[in-house]
């Protein structure tokens, strides 16, 4: 199974303020220009997100994820609507033995979302790409994506886009 990574973030480094709202990604819309979001979300068969992460999106009113099934890291209780029907589930494991898992359940390409969560993952080798877009704010503070790794985390520059509102997009492979 591989792991992918599409995230925002300010140009300091962060993914959210340090409450965990996302309030700085409103205002750089335009048009119908989704970032290349779309496209990634079709290329993988799963989401993998953080607890965190899933009651932030909950907020936002429309579910971005449509059927994709999404694993929300919690170890607790996890309140999914009816109308999601079984695509959410919850799961305490442990990077590695989720990938596992999900790979034995046949999902081959899986996103993997939240500052904490993208960090654990990382860390445990299980992410193979990285697609930043830089947001031209600098919030001085807040939840970083990057953290203490352990060892150092090589990655091989794919490609880079830049839009008409000044966004930058990176794309890595992880080596």
């Amino acid at each position: 199974m591989r792991a992918a990574v599409y995230v925002a973030l300010s140009l300091d480094g962060y993914a959210a303020r340090p409450g965990g709202e996302v309030d700085w990604l409103n205002g750089w819309e335009t048009g119908d220009e989704d970032f290349g979001f779309a496209e990634f979300l079709e290329s993988v068969d799963a989401l993998v997100m953080g607890r965190n992460t899933y009651d932030l999106v909950r907020g936002f009113g429309a579910w971005p994820y449509g059927d994709t099934p999404v694993v929300v890291l919690t170890s607790r209780d996890l309140d999914v609507p009816p109308e999601f029907g079984d695509r959410i589930e919850a799961s305490s494991a442990a990077p590695l033995v989720l990938a596992d898992e999900l790979d034995t359940r046949g999902f081959s390409r899986v996103y993997v979302d939240g500052a904490r969560t993208i960090q654990s993952f990382l860390a445990a080798g299980v992410v193979d790409e990285i697609s930043i877009t830089w947001i031209p704010i600098v919030l001085g503070s807040g939840i970083a994506l990057f953290g203490p790794m352990g060892e150092d985390v090589r990655l091989q520059h794919v490609e880079t886009r830049s839009f008409d509102n000044g966004l930058v997009q990176t794309r890595y492979r992880v080596l």
